[in-house]
């Protein structure tokens, strides 16, 4: 197959034009960008390549910040719970807080918004009963009750933006800290237009403007202890869209006002992996109108002037939602997605927009994730390719991308030659895997999935981070492992169940721990959702729960959908009851589960009525169980976690449940491996996913394939 070279970004860098030239042509670049921290001179710029020019719209703008002070970004911050030994105490705010980071907004517009709670009782404190000194920084309360708890909730400006921040304290960055600036103030606004206006008339070569998403980064508060500098995180959290005027502007529009405690939550705030609630709702898609609206004005005068907009979708994008339908009112021409996993290339792919780009790692920077050495010595950057490729690859099997890309510092990869080769070898595999999607979709089979939790569609394919900052909930696991299956899926909230999307559907998961957004709290008290799932179940659905789903206490059982699954939670209710005994079912488990697959425990649970196969068990705890309910079944798993043989049982699962073979056509019989099969150029695809080197046979409409690939390697083949 002759695959023409393109649709690969290179990042250069200026002082090294020739390492960039020819690096360009080894890889099939047909653009070139800057990224943080380069610069490109005219002589990349002017090489007849597409150039990509990196802005990040509220950051860089450090001049203007010092003359306004008060239109920095902001968020609440709460003192950690301090205990009052008399009838009054003082509340240093900094103390918790990282001081590079936030300072204290003391103005009149901010003091109307801050609360202090008596946490004992969990109790607002009456305003009369505190005050605040401006030259120590410390909250004096009275009249209070001793040997309570008490916090303070008060609005910080943010004067380091997250990402640089990260950056300059990870790689040693010896550069001015810089501020971000809030595009909710009309004078904001009016300096950003003009200041686009005159960035792209002084960029005549840009021909792709790469915003680094927009206006608000997700939450990342540092703490002043090294111990635990990190004190929280959320990739989906809106904490930082906050303000005064931010706060004002929504009780005008909503008719209520929100608190400083509707946003802190006790101090636990309001986590994306909890459920949400209303007013998080309104506050959400405030914030998404707002940004869509300013963002859109930004996006006209960049096509304007003759250049395309694409959105990076990580950094600051809060506000953005790709998979809300008012996406599209942007106006942008391509997503761009860093990736180190499947389920993330798969978030990419879904977006409606006309380009989709991946940007690769690792990032080309002495230091990598954790701070482990990456372009240093004792760092391998090829073999950290191979494995965030061999994820990502399974996933473009199943779903296209438009263009992949790297990012980062060019002159690093001079000392690793072996990187540079590898990153020709995925060039152009990845081109060819391009090529194949145009000529027609690969072959899918006939069962279709549904994962259910709160967020639905707003969050297909993802929970709120990346892998490695979401790895210890099963969801991940499963939508990781979903990512490369030959299986259709979609993602639906308890909404969609009552309104007939179980239609579509073959198959439901519903995975995570009890009150979380993913198995679904409160959801599951509504009884009009657990008639639907059990009508859809015995008319020949099938229900997958894993951990502790459809969970709430209430009930007389704790798994709301234990009537299907079969199976229900140990608790203490329980512990003078009897218990079913049984036995495991190896024939059963010979069916779905491959050489290496397993279920750990995670839950103590119990058979409801004796009738469940169970297919692996903790001694007379049953892990994985399958349960016949009318036409259709409940599987249960304490848990799941992914890797190839796991992948395989849980394929083995769904095409049980969907009663199609499972070894049928286009589908290895080697749980390392993994195929996909495009009929319009009747190409055969063959991924070795593992570290050794693996054999498979492939049953398809032409034969038995039998293919041999070294370890991480690909086999593309016309049958």
């Amino acid at each position: 197959m002759k695959v023409e070279k393109g649709s690969f970004t290179l990042p250069g860098e200026a002082g090294f034009e020739k390492l960039t030239l020819e690096l360009a042509d080894k890889w099939g670049a047909d653009v070139i960008r800057d990224s943080d921290g380069t610069v490109l001179s005219d002589e990349i710029t002017n090489a007849g390549y597409g150039i990509y020019s990196t802005i990040c719209i509220i950051r860089d703008h450090n001049e203007w910040a010092k003359k306004n002070l008060d239109k920095l970004q902001q968020t609440f911050l709460m003192t950690a719970p301090k205990v009052a030994a008399c009838d009054s105490i003082d509340i240093a705010l900094m103390e918790d807080f990282f001081d590079e980071q936030f300072r204290v907004n003391s103005s009149n517009a901010s003091l109307k918004y801050w609360q202090v709670y008596d946490r004992t009782t969990d109790e607002l404190v009456d305003r009369a009963k505190w005050s605040y000194d401006e030259c120590s920084q410390t909250v004096h309360v009275a009249g209070i009750t001793p040997w309570h708890n008490y916090t303070v909730s008060f609005l910080a400006y943010r004067i380091w933006e997250e990402i640089s921040m990260y950056n300059h304290t990870t790689n040693n960055w010896d550069k001015e800290h810089i501020m971000q600036i809030d595009p909710v103030y009309s004078e904001t606004r009016e300096y950003l237009k003009d200041w686009m206006v005159n960035w792209c008339e002084t960029h005549p070569t840009t021909t792709v403007v790469r915003f680094t998403s927009m206006f608000y980064n997700f939450v990342w508060i540092w703490g002043s202890s090294e111990k635990n500098r990190h004190l929280y995180s959320d990739w989906a959290s809106y904490d930082f869209t906050v303000s005064p005027k931010m706060l004002d502007d929504f009780a005008e529009k909503y008719g209520y006002e929100l608190t400083a405690e509707d946003f802190i939550n006790q101090g636990k705030l309001h986590v994306t992996h909890m459920p949400g609630n209303q007013k998080k709702t309104d506050w959400m898609n405030f914030i998404n109108r707002f940004v869509i609206d300013f963002g859109k004005e930004l996006i006209d005068i960049v096509h304007k002037y003759g250049k395309k907009a694409y959105v990076f979708y990580d950094d600051s994008w809060v506000g953005i939602e790709p998979y809300k339908p008012e996406f599209k009112e942007f106006g942008f021409d391509g997503l761009i997605k860093c990736v180190f996993s499947g389920y993330e290339a798969r978030l990419c792919s879904g977006v409606d927009v006309e380009t989709h780009e991946l940007r690769l790692h690792p990032y080309l920077f002495p230091v990598g994730l954790g701070g482990a050495p990456t372009f240093m010595e004792g760092g391998n950057p090829t073999l950290d390719a191979k494995k965030y490729w061999n994820s990502v690859r399974r996933a473009l099997l199943r779903a296209p991308i438009d263009r992949i890309g790297l990012g980062g510092y060019l002159h690093l990869v001079q000392d690793f030659p072996d990187f540079v080769d590898y990153i020709a070898k995925i060039s152009d595999e990845f081109r060819t895997l391009k090529v194949l999607h145009k000529a027609g979709n690969p072959y899918c089979c006939k069962t279709k999935v549904g994962v259910l939790h709160y967020w639905g569609s707003l969050r297909s394919w993802t929970l709120s981070g990346h892998f490695h900052e979401t790895y210890m909930h099963e969801l991940i696991h499963i939508n990781e492992a979903l990512s490369g299956l030959p299986v259709e899926v979609s993602f639906l909230n308890f909404e969609d169940v009552k309104n007939g999307a179980l239609e579509h559907v073959d198959v439901i998961i519903n995975a995570g721990a009890a009150t979380s957004a993913w198995s679904g709290g409160d959801a599951w008290k509504d009884a009009d959702l657990v008639e639907a799932l059990t009508k859809w179940v015995y008319e020949g659905g099938t229900f997958i729960g894993v951990n502790e789903p459809s969970a709430v206490a209430g009930y007389d059982s704790y798994f709301r959908m234990a009537h299907v699954l079969g199976v229900d939670k140990d608790i203490v209710d329980r512990v003078c009851h009897g218990q079913w005994s049984f036995e495991v079912d190896e024939e059963a488990a010979k069916a779905v589960m491959v050489k290496d697959s397993f279920v750990s425990e995670k839950q103590k649970c119990h058979l409801t009525d004796g009738k469940a196969q169970v297919l692996v068990a903790n001694g007379n705890n049953p892990l994985l169980t399958k349960n016949a309910f009318g036409k259709g079944q409940g599987i249960y798993m304490s848990s799941f976690e992914v890797n190839n043989a796991n992948t395989k049982m849980l394929l083995n699962l769904i095409l049980e449940a969907g009663k199609e073979a499972t070894d049928g056509y286009y589908l290895t019989d080697n749980p390392d491996m993994e195929c996909a099969f495009y009929p319009e150029s009747r190409t055969l695809v063959v991924i070795n996913n593992s570290e050794k080197t693996q054999e498979t046979t492939v049953k398809t409409e032409y034969g038995v394939e039998t293919v041999t690939l070294e370890a991480f390697d690909t086999l593309i083949k016309t049958i």
